[in-house]
């Protein structure tokens, strides 16, 4: 346990002048870094410690182990800019084996425009942009305390008539300490192959020489494009839960993470539980982050019993600055 004191004692220091230049921008696939879950957004994203639902698919592979049934999550974020992301994951534990999962998630936007510099009011054509990932997970606990994940992930962006793709993985663990109530994870997200943009809008004539008067003067060519590398992100996790009373308890959580795309940074969160039924939640999102319009963040959950089943009903509320305060609906189903 004193390793994970240490690296997080070498995190903060570390953290304050680490970085004179943010990166911000620098890499591909961004909507990867669109947090999964009401309830994990709505505690400021610190959910690496809990991940005890099915967006430990995103958050931490590892929790998936702590899962006892069978588990769907859908979840739809109203972004900023008329941009949506929507998911989809199921969870499966399988005893003695350990705990599969399955996962897609999908960014997409309206159709827009096409405008050239002959035709700049438009060309009477609409070309959409999206971006979606698919994943399988797997989860096992090693010990009655420790639990590992790794998750295997297909990437691709497409605008128009091009496209990027690339292959990813996720890894974590999660460590039940033997203070009551506190529990410690890690994972690192997105480490994988770099994404170059390739298609037929990148097909162009080119003049092999001007001065050149005879036949053929063009040849057909490729726009080259740089490889950009996936958004590799290190959380480390802190959660404490703590029993108020026989039917109120309350879980603190904490996020420091190291992104290779921008400024190191912390997320907080809290969650309060009233019989396992109301959940009311708050956090901070992104402290310390250089330029980071994110911030407040809000939620509200439910659990409703049908027979043998539980539904889960999550919103978030989030506190984006000058880009809005955009919102997330998350439904579960556990069987």
């Amino acid at each position: 346990m004193k390793k994970y004191y240490l690296i997080l004692i070498l995190f903060l220091s570390n953290g304050a002048d680490a970085q004179t230049v943010s990166k911000t921008g620098t890499t591909a696939a961004q909507f990867l870094k669109l947090g999964i879950g009401s309830r994990a957004l709505a505690i400021g994203g610190a959910f690496t410690a809990i991940a005890n639902d099915a967006s430990a698919l995103y958050w931490n592979p590892a929790g998936l182990s702590n899962i006892k049934q069978n588990q769907i999550l859908l979840d739809h974020y109203d972004w900023i800019l008329d941009v949506d992301l929507d998911f989809i994951g199921i969870v499966i534990p399988l005893k003695q084996i350990g705990t599969i999962g399955i996962a897609l998630n999908y960014l997409h936007m309206g159709e827009m425009e096409v405008t050239t510099t002959h035709q700049p009011e438009g060309t009477n054509e609409k070309f959409s942009s999206s971006s979606y990932s698919g994943q399988i997970s797997y989860s096992n606990n090693l010990t009655d305390r420790f639990s590992t994940g790794v998750t295997l992930k297909y990437i691709q962006e497409n605008i128009y008539n091009s496209s990027a793709k690339g292959i990813a993985i996720d890894l974590g663990t999660l460590y039940q300490t033997q203070i009551p109530g506190l529990t410690m994870g890690m994972s690192i997200s997105n480490y994988g192959s770099k994404m170059k943009m390739g298609g037929r809008d990148l097909l162009i004539q080119a003049e092999i020489d001007p001065t050149m008067e005879s036949d053929p003067n063009n040849i057909n060519a490729n726009f080259s494009t740089d490889k950009y590398d996936l958004p590799l992100l290190f959380r480390f996790g802190l959660a404490w839960t703590k029993n108020i009373s026989k039917s109120i308890h309350t879980t603190f959580a904490l996020d420091a993470l190291h992104p290779n795309d921008n400024t190191e940074s912390i997320n907080l969160g809290s969650e309060l539980t009233y019989k396992d039924f109301i959940f009311l939640r708050g956090g901070w999102k992104n402290l310390f982050q250089r330029d980071s319009e994110e911030g407040l963040t809000l939620g509200i959950g439910i659990i409703l019993k049908f027979g043998p089943g539980k539904y889960l009903f999550d919103y978030t509320y989030s506190d984006f600055g000058l880009l809005g305060s955009p919102q997330k609906i998350s439904i579960g189903l556990n069987f």
